[in-house]
Order: structure tokens, then C-alpha cells, then sequence
């Protein structure tokens, strides 16, 4: 199929296409998304799509190369005729998508295999732009897996893991082997589900909380009351504003979890 409508894989977009009916047969079925309305990010060659569409709502599959997106309505016509009318295709970038781009259906889930070269900005671009996601299941390479649900105090505890923290709780869900991709990635794939929750800090916004994230890990290996230093002004005021929040100043960052990440973005916006 995808010689046939001139497409070559190219790593620019992280283009790897699952083949095996099996494999993704089985993500529809973690996913659990029957009756959502569902938004999948790089269909390819429509794979997961077609395993999708027979119990989903509706589907709203977002595609960067515009050859690709041209050929999926007609992949789903001739597979799957009765299901067409439940898919909407969007030619364009999922890092810049908002709500509004999708349609007259709420998403309440998402299911993907994303590209591995931009997968966390993906998720987290659309956790926060559409907020009536309440569950998903993406792939992605093992190693990001490992991060995007690795707790406080894991070596591969980060960034990811802590801003994904701050939408959804997330969990391990399945390994995807190399073999299943066309072409053949040099890495394992590993599946993330996750559930939304509330913000673990209602009392100050997501951008605040994230700065401090951010902070925290840019010197991961010093404390916190150095490595907060230049956002709070001084590491003297990082620490009063640590001690403020409960947090032990001599901690590290790796130690923290979204929610004292919240408590020190409070106490700093608290004076």
C-alpha cells in the first residue's frame, strides 16, 4: 500500500508503520475505547485505525504528510465501508492542534502509536490544549515509557514523568517489539496508558508548577535550594520558600513528586 501511493518512511517525521494485525489488534484492546470519541496522532498507513473504528464513537485521526492523510479515507472505504463515517481526517501537525480543530465531538481519548522524535511534546501538547481527554494509550520508544511512568526516586524519574504526573496518573501497559514496525526501528516500543485526575494544585496554575519542574531538573544532581536558586531569586529565598512549602531544601528534585512541586509553586506565588 504504501508503494502504491508513493510513500517512503522517513525519519524526519519519525515514521515507523506497525504491520502486524495482532499488535494492533491488542492496543485497541487495552485501549479500552469503546464508545469514545478518539483522537489517534500519525495513523500511516491506517493500521490501528481500522482496528479502532468498529467500536469507537467517532475517531479523529491527525496526520503530518499530507499523502498519507489524501490515502486513509479511502483505505477505510474499501476495508471497512460501513465505518467510514466515523472517521474525520486532519492533515496537520498534532504539536499545534487545539480543540477547536477537531470537530463537532468532544475527544475523550487518545490512542496512538506516536513519533518517537517528538512523543512528550505530543502527549503533553495535548493533554493540556484538549481537557475532555479522559484516558489513553499511546506507544512510544521503551526508553521514554520507562520515563513518562517512572515515580520519585527512579533513576529514569524526570521531567516527563513528573509533568504527566501533573495531568494523569500513568502506568506501564505492554512491551511492542521492533519486529512489528516496517521499517524495523532500532529500539523496543513500550506502551503508557493513563487515566486524567485533577490537578494536583488547584491552588496555582500548571505553567508555575512546571517552571519549578523545570528548575528542579536543569542540575539534577545538585539540591534543591541550589537549583532553585535562580528561580526563586537567590538560594536563600529558594530555601525559605522550600521550608515555607514542607519540602526539605537539601533534597533533590528526583525525590519530589508533582504535588510538592506544587506546594513550593504555591509558596512562592504565596510570598
Amino acid at each position: 500500500m504504501a508503494g502504491a501511493i508513493g510513500v517512503s518512511p522517513t525519519k524526519t517525521l519519525g515514521q515507523n508503520f506497525v504491520h502486524d494485525p495482532n499488535t494492533v489488534r491488542r492496543i485497541a484492546a487495552v485501549a479500552g475505547a469503546d464508545g469514545d470519541v478518539v483522537v489517534e496522532v500519525g495513523p500511516g498507513l491506517g493500521s490501528l485505525t481500522l482496528a479502532l473504528l468498529p467500536t469507537v464513537q467517532h475517531l479523529y485521526a491527525v496526520e503530518i504528510d499530507p499523502r498519507l492523510a489524501a490515502a486513509l479515507p479511502g483505505t477505510v472505504a474499501d476495508r471497512a465501508p460501513d465505518l467510514a463515517d466515523r472517521l474525520t481526517v486532519l492533515t496537520a501537525d498534532a504539536l499545534r492542534i487545539d480543540a477547536g480543530d477537531l470537530g463537532p465531538y468532544p475527544p475523550t481519548a487518545l490512542v496512538a502509536n506516536l513519533p518517537y522524535n517528538v512523543a512528550v511534546p505530543v502527549l503533553l501538547h495535548l493533554l493540556a490544549v484538549l481537557p475532555t481527554l479522559r484516558h489513553g494509550l499511546v506507544m512510544v520508544q521503551q526508553e521514554v515509557a520507562d520515563r513518562l511512568t517512572a515515580g520519585p526516586g527512579s533513576r529514569t524519574y524526570g521531567v516527563p514523568s513528573a509533568k504527566l504526573a501533573w495531568y494523569a496518573a500513568a502506568r506501564p501497559a505492554g512491551s511492542v517489539p521492533r519486529a512489528v514496525f516496517w521499517p524495523v526501528p532500532n529500539v523496543d516500543s513500550g506502551l503508557v496508558a493513563f487515566t486524567r485526575r485533577e490537578p494536583p494544585s488547584p491552588g496555582v496554575g500548571r505553567t508555575a508548577v512546571f517552571e519549578v519542574v523545570d528548575a528542579a531538573f536543569a542540575q539534577r544532581r545538585k539540591t534543591l535550594r541550589a537549583a532553585l536558586g535562580r528561580w526563586a531569586g537567590s538560594p536563600a529565598e529558594a530555601e525559605r520558600v522550600l521550608r515555607a512549602a514542607g519540602v526539605d531544601p537539601g533534597a533533590r528534585g528526583e525525590s519530589l513528586t508533582i504535588e510538592e512541586f506544587g506546594r513550593i509553586a504555591a509558596a512562592r506565588h504565596a510570598g
